[in-house]
C-alpha cells in the first residue's frame, strides 16, 4: 500500500475543495465554504498491480502569493494545480504557486485542472495558453466539479504518476 501526499494549489475560489469532494465523495455542493489553513482527505486509487492512497491536502486559496505557506507542501509527492476557467488571472496564480514549490522542494509530478468547464458561456482562459502548456508536456484537464467531468481521470493520472 502506497501513501502519497498530494497538495491542491490554486487561487481563491477556483474550486479546489469542490474538486476534492467530487473525487472523494462523488458529491457537489452549491454552498461555498472557504478553506482555512488546510483540510485533509484520503482516497484510494486501485491499479491492476497496486493501490495508491492519495492523502489530499486541500490548501487555502491564495490570490496574494506572498502569504502562501509553502511549508504545507513539505513531504508532498505531487501537486494538483487548479485554475478557474472563467478567471484567467487564476491560471497565473497556479503557475506561480508551482514555481514557488519547485524552488523550495524541487520538481515533482503535477497536473493542472482548469475547473468550471461547465460554464462554457463564461469561459475566459485562452485556448492558446492551454495548448502552449500542453506542448511543454503538461497534463491538463478541463474539469467540472459540478458535473464531475474529467475529475476522476485527472486524479487517476496523478496517482499513476506518483505511484512509482
Amino acid at each position: 500500500m502506497l501513501q502519497k501526499k498530494i497538495c491542491m494549489l490554486g487561487g481563491f475560489a477556483v474550486g479546489k475543495t469542490s474538486l476534492v469532494r467530487r473525487f472523494v465523495q462523488s458529491i457537489f455542493s452549491e454552498n461555498y465554504l472557504t478553506t482555512v489553513g488546510v483540510k485533509i482527505d484520503k482516497k484510494s486509487v486501485a491499479f491492476p498491480d497496486k493501490t495508491v492512497d492519495l492523502i489530499l491536502w486541500d490548501l487555502a486559496g491564495e490570490d496574494d502569493i506572498g502569504s502562501f505557506r509553502v511549508s504545507y507542501v513539505r513531504g508532498a509527492t505531487g501537486l494538483v494545480l487548479v485554475a478557474d476557467g472563467t478567471r484567467p488571472a487564476t491560471l497565473a496564480v497556479a503557475l506561480t504557486l508551482r514555481e514557488r514549490c519547485e524552488a523550495e522542494f524541487g520538481a515533482m509530478p503535477f497536473i493542472l485542472l482548469c475547473n468550471k468547464s461547465d460554464l462554457t458561456d463564461r469561459w475566459a482562459v485562452p485556448e492558446g495558453e492551454i495548448d502552449e502548456l500542453k506542448q511543454r508536456g503538461w497534463q491538463i484537464y478541463l474539469t467540472s466539479a459540478l458535473s464531475g467531468e474529467h475529475v476522476d481521470d485527472a486524479f487517476r493520472q496523478l496517482a499513476s504518476m506518483v505511484a512509482n
